[in-house]
């Protein structure tokens, strides 16, 4: 067997060391900085999806400057979430607490009297079953109301981190929605000044602004579809309360609740249905069952008719492909990862489409 002997020179041996090097420190710092990568890439995504809002303030207004509609349109949407979290919170955990509260007492009025239940007991060796479940129930409820208190000061050191970086993306959005274009525009000039022909720097300047189309279209469109979704339930939780003898107070909670969910894709409406319908079931458990019949036509009309006329083909993605990126979304960073990972697959999408072109600019620029 005869042995090859592989020369490597100096400096090629220091360049191979010191690339796998800088790749290491690169992973380092994206693993050191990852929640702040993810904040900014937040705050850069929503900075995005509001451009159609201001676009279309800046028209109504007809002043010059972005950026009076870019704060404007910011300030909108910022109003918009602290309402729907103003209205919804209080409803939710108002009614949880009232349920678990009366849960004895419902347990009580509707299987509590079936003779069935301790017939069952007995045959598994327990004498009187209905007796323990009932006693169980109350022991829940009892300790559920009175640590709920408990419960929510032991989370505060997690709200407030959650709010830190709810905070922080407010921030960044409202920065990058004001100064993101002057830095575009500044780090195109740049490119363009290094460039002997600009054909590449043309070519990768519409690669950017279709991916930002891709997303402020998606998201423009997917929030029309929630809002009309948040509609419907509304006036579907005011009618079942003014037939089921429950608060009509519900309907607009409800309604927002719905709309919040709707903009989760695929998993969002599932979510919110059954939130809804366990709500409602709290109150008046016919309403709860009729909701929920209600809303399963009613998803079936949203999903193939009414979603798709609104939203058309503007990503056009295989249904298989969209469920995949959402379950990566999902795992890798939670509901956040869940509700961009449509746009992100839309993107690749458009990066794919413009792979050529961009390497034939880059040839001949070259």
């Amino acid at each position: 067997m005869h042995k090859k002997t592989i020369e490597v020179d100096t400096k090629t041996f220091v360049r191979f060391w010191l690339v796998i090097l800088a790749l290491g420190l690169v992973g380092l710092f994206i693993w050191k900085a990852l929640n702040g990568l993810i904040i900014v890439g937040i705050a850069i995504f929503l900075a995005i999806a509001i451009q159609p809002l201001a676009a279309r303030i800046k028209r109504l207004t007809k002043k010059e400057s972005s950026s009076f509609s870019s704060v404007l349109a910011y300030g909108v949407v910022i109003l918009i979430i602290g309402v729907i979290m103003a209205v919804v919170a209080p409803v939710v955990i108002d009614q949880t607490v009232q349920f678990v509260r009366q849960l004895p007492d419902t347990f009580e009025h509707t299987i509590g009297g079936w003779d069935g239940i301790n017939n069952f007991g007995q045959t598994v060796g327990i004498d009187n079953l209905q007796e323990e479940i009932l006693n169980g129930v109350k022991n829940f409820s009892n300790t559920f109301v009175r640590d709920f208190g408990n419960i929510l000061v032991t989370s505060v050191g997690t709200i407030a981190q959650a709010a830190t970086n709810v905070i922080l993306v407010l921030i960044l959005t409202l920065l990058f929605a004001l100064e993101g274009p002057g830095i575009m525009r500044q780090f195109w000039n740049i490119v363009e000044g290094r460039h002997k022909k600009n054909g590449a720097v043309r070519a990768w300047q519409r690669l950017v602004q279709r991916l930002a189309g891709v997303i402020s279209t998606y998201v423009s469109k997917q929030v029309i579809v929630a809002v009309l979704d948040g509609c419907v339930v509304a006036i579907a939780v005011l009618l079942l309360s003014l037939t089921c003898g429950f608060s009509s107070g519900l309907a607009l909670p409800m309604g927002l609740l719905a709309l919040v969910f709707y903009l989760i894709p695929m998993f969002g409406p599932i979510i919110s249905c059954v939130l809804i319908t366990m709500l409602l079931f709290f109150s008046s458990p016919i309403a709860g069952v009729i909701y929920l019949i209600f809303y399963i036509l009613y998803a079936q009309v949203e999903n193939n008719i009414i979603a798709p006329k609104i939203q058309g083909d503007a990503l056009n993605l295989p249904t298989a492909l969209i469920l995949t990126a959402i379950v990566i979304g999902m795992y890798m960073f939670g509901l956040i990862g869940a509700i961009i990972a449509i746009p992100i697959a839309g993107c690749v999408k458009v990066i794919l489409e413009e792979l050529p072109e961009l390497r034939e600019a880059e040839a001949i620029s070259g």
